[in-house]
């Protein structure tokens, strides 16, 4: 019996830290580039956009379309970026803990 009321303190403690976790997440932003940094893009950890920036001498009329493929391939770093933070930060919490190989928790 005792394992059972160890492994829901475990348990709750977990739920705890990973709220916490979330929230921190709300706030930890990332920067992916593309172009070699002429495109940048911020966004938080959970993947919410908050600023594209744009080098001036991309701003060509006729090469809208690069543009708009630097824009996505920026969005796509950062995305990345913030999945690697949000992993590690995870991966926090359940150190230690019995999880089966291969169980996502997130």
């Amino acid at each position: 019996m005792r394992d059972i009321m160890g492994l829901m303190k475990q348990a709750q403690e977990m739920q705890q830290k990973m709220a916490n976790v979330q929230a921190e997440l709300d706030t930890i932003e990332v920067e992916g580039a593309a172009g070699g940094g002429m495109v940048t893009v911020t966004m938080t950890a959970k993947g919410e956009v908050k600023s594209v920036k744009i080098d001036p001498s991309l701003m060509v009329v006729d090469e809208r379309e690069i543009l708009e493929d630097l824009v996505v391939a920026a969005c796509g770093d950062a995305r990345t970026r913030a999945e690697r933070v949000m992993q590690e930060r995870m991966s926090e919490i359940t150190k230690g803990l019995p999880i089966p190989p291969g169980m996502k928790l997130f």
